[in-house]
């Protein structure tokens, strides 16, 4: 540690101090009949003694500064990570050899401990720091994710190299190598698994909706890899239950063929349905098992049944048309308002356009306040119906209004998209008049007018007694649509808007008393949370009775588990389940009694390592020579070993860390003074009884 001392006074106050401290001795020991009488080595001790003190003293005043720096070392350390996806076991058929493997990494990383502190890593699906050995059981690999742990994890320390023990094989995250660059250390690669393209056929993909309508038809498209089997004709085909569903005959026309082959599927069966797509096993294959793929498609029969109603034809009426019937989830009936007739009580969500004051509007909406259903205003014709804002003003008065989002609305998600093409949408014919918007009611847009913006609402929600209704006050809310397609050549934007406000009306609440949220369908490397909430007859949430839950498998075994109390619901974590189909009862019971919820868990296998076994050799040279490492194979550890321990690269690091204290505050100087004022008291007491 070095120490000096800092000062913004002028050197005549250095003197200053010195003269003070004379001036003070002086008056005490030379100015004075008494001290006269004592020997003249005492005299000139205790002067020495006072000046020394009153000189500290008058220093000190002088708010002086002790600047230090402290030197601290940090050793390095190396991060030794090893991929452990079960890519890496699928290239060696040998136990004994893949045994061989992880005892040459272990005594590679043994070697290195020798002299820098080694920190081991496993990564795969996820990164993890573990003194454990390799298993190879990951069923993803994220190289990407093992960069942004260490970003993470080690920022600002002495990482003398990272070494990387991998097949290169990535399919889950982005490309690792824009975060290997950015790394200040070497990255040392030693390449595992097969380089050697042998014969194989694969389903690389399977792109399917997650959800169908009973009935329905849905598309099924699949994505066929094929190597060295040109001019070769195979079979493929999608099953359900061993029943052959769809086949189409292919024939491979190139030694790396690769195309995309479509199918339509009709949704027969309800529930969740589980299809295999199987290729043809051709002679010479080495992998067969990416040659099917299992996908699951929930086929429901609860389609929204949406009901439009317009006083009469107009361009947002055939907008809101087309953007509804677009979307599979929902059936659309649209009458002219005069017309209709029939009862409400078979729609999820009623949608006025337009409207004259005193006419059938005022009906239908009674009507759907009588009965619960949601109901959506646009582009009213009276101010009285609207149900989320009041509006003083005149019928026949408007304003050209933009647009202006509420960053605060959260009934639900919108794009990023959504968000930036909201300030782009032409203006819309609003009220002229003063808004008063209801504290049940959440505006989603905003008017804007001239430069102004405005917090008056174009499309605001409302919600009273479980009842959802919405306001759109506007005219001209085709022309979104058309500025949509203008700008995308699509309406995507535009239906969105639409469809995620219908969803938003049109989902009724769960008003049981026992409530069950859980994922239905699941990978087996995700954990399963399943959360759980009961109310009591006042409907209020409570959490005092204990809620539990029965597992069973395919094999009728069972696993009985006990929900953990929140602040106001329940959770429990199933961890990780083998893929296959589980059943679960959960229940609870309470003064009212024991309720039950059923549920169905589809834990589906993932077969990202099973599509494409041949290493990435050139991936992991990239990973090293970008930063200033060197690739390495299994049998070169020693090199790398020597390489390792000889590096300049890897070094200890002196950090200077400098500090600043104020003299005053040093309490040694404190007690010097006290000390040196205790010695000329007691002599002063001894020799002048003083």
């Amino acid at each position: 540690m070095f120490s000096h001392i800092i000062s913004h006074s002028p050197w005549y106050y250095y003197l200053l101090c010195v003269l003070l401290a004379l001036l003070f001795t002086f008056v005490l020991y030379y100015n004075n009949k008494q001290v006269g009488e004592l020997p003249v080595k005492i005299t000139l001790f205790l002067s020495s003694v006072r000046f020394i003190s009153s000189f500290i003293i008058f220093f000190l005043l002088l708010n002086l500064f002790l600047k230090h720096i402290k030197n601290e070392t940090e050793p390095p350390f190396v991060l030794f990570a090893i991929d452990n996806s079960s890519s890496i076991s699928a290239s060696i058929n040998n136990p004994d050899s893949l045994q061989a493997l992880v005892k040459n990494l272990m005594l590679l990383r043994k070697g290195i401990g020798e002299k820098y502190k080694v920190q081991p890593v496993l990564f795969g699906s996820a990164s993890r720091n573990t003194e454990e050995n390799p298993n190879f059981t990951d069923k993803e690999t994220d190289i990407q994710d093992l960069f942004r742990e260490i970003e993470t994890v080690y920022s600002n320390q002495n990482i003398g190299a990272l070494i990387i023990a991998s097949d290169g094989i990535h399919n889950k995250g982005a490309d690792p190598l824009s975060l290997a660059e950015k790394m200040n250390f070497p990255v040392y690669t030693i390449a595992l698994g097969d380089t050697n393209e042998f014969k194989d056929i694969a389903i690389q993909k399977v792109n399917h909706n997650q959800v169908a309508y009973f009935g329905n038809s849905f598309p099924v498209e699949v994505q066929i890899l094929a190597k060295k089997f040109k001019d070769q004709t195979l079979n493929l085909s999608i099953l359900q239950n061993g029943i052959e569903k769809a086949k189409e005959k292919l024939k491979i026309n190139s030694e790396n063929y690769s195309a995309l082959h479509n199918f339509t599927i009709n949704a027969e069966t309800k529930g969740i349905n589980t299809y295999q797509v199987k290729i043809e096993i051709l002679k010479g294959e080495k992998n067969i098992s990416n040659n099917s793929q299992s996908f699951m498609v929930e086929v429901i029969d609860n389609r929204e049944k949406i009901l439009l109603l317009a006083n009469s034809p107009h361009p947002d009426v055939a907008a809101l048309k087309t953007s509804i019937l677009n979307n599979s989830m929902y059936e659309l009936e649209y009458q002219l308002m005069s017309e209709f007739n029939k009862n409400l009580k078979a729609f999820s969500l009623v949608i006025l356009h337009g409207g004259k004051p005193g006419s059938k509007q005022v009906e239908i909406i009674t009507t759907c306040k009588n009965y619960g259903i949601p109901y959506w205003i646009i582009n009213p014709a009276s101010l009285d119906q609207l149900s989320g804002v009041r509006i003083n003003g005149a019928l026949n008065k408007y304003n050209d209004a933009e647009v202006v989002l509420n960053k605060s609305f959260d009934l639900f998600t919108l794009s990023d998209d959504f968000k930036k093409f909201a300030e782009q949408l032409p203006a819309l014919n609003t009220f002229f008049g003063n808004y008063q918007v209801n504290t049940n009611s959440n505006s989603m847009l905003f008017q804007k007018i001239g430069v102004i913006e405005t917090e008056q609402p174009i499309l605001v929600f409302n919600e009273t007694d479980g009842l959802k209704s919405a306001d759109f006050i506007g005219d001209g809310l085709w022309k979104w649509k058309m500025r949509d397609y203008s700008e995308h050549e699509n309406h995507a934007i535009f239906d969105e808007l639409i469809n995620k406000s219908i969803q938003y009306l049109s989902v009724k609440n769960d008003k049981s008393m026992f409530r069950i949220t859980y994922p239905k369908i699941v990978y087996e490397n995700q954990a399963i949370e399943i959360e759980a909430e009961v109310y009591n007859k006042s409907y209020e949430i409570i959490n005092t009775p204990e809620v539990n839950l029965t597992l069973s498998n395919s094999k009728n075994e069972k696993f009985s588990y006990t929900f953990n109390k929140t602040d106001r619901s329940y959770k429990v974590n199933l961890g990780l389940l083998n893929p296959g189909e589980y059943h679960f009862v959960a229940s609870v019971k309470t003064a009212e009694g024991l309720s039950e919820k059923k549920g169905l868990l589809i834990v589906k296998e993932v077969v990202a390592e099973k599509l494409n076994t041949v290493a990435n050799h050139q991936l992991l040279n990239q990973l090293s020579s970008r930063s200033g490492g060197k690739l390495y194979y299994p049998n070169q550890s020693d090199q790398l070993l020597k390489e390792l321990l000889k590096s300049e690269k890897i070094k200890t690091i002196t950090y200077s860390q400098s500090g600043m204290l104020s003299l005053i505050e040093l309490k040694t100087l404190f007690w010097v003074i006290i000390g040196f004022l205790c010695i000329e008291w007691f002599f002063r007491k001894r020799y002048l009884s003083i």
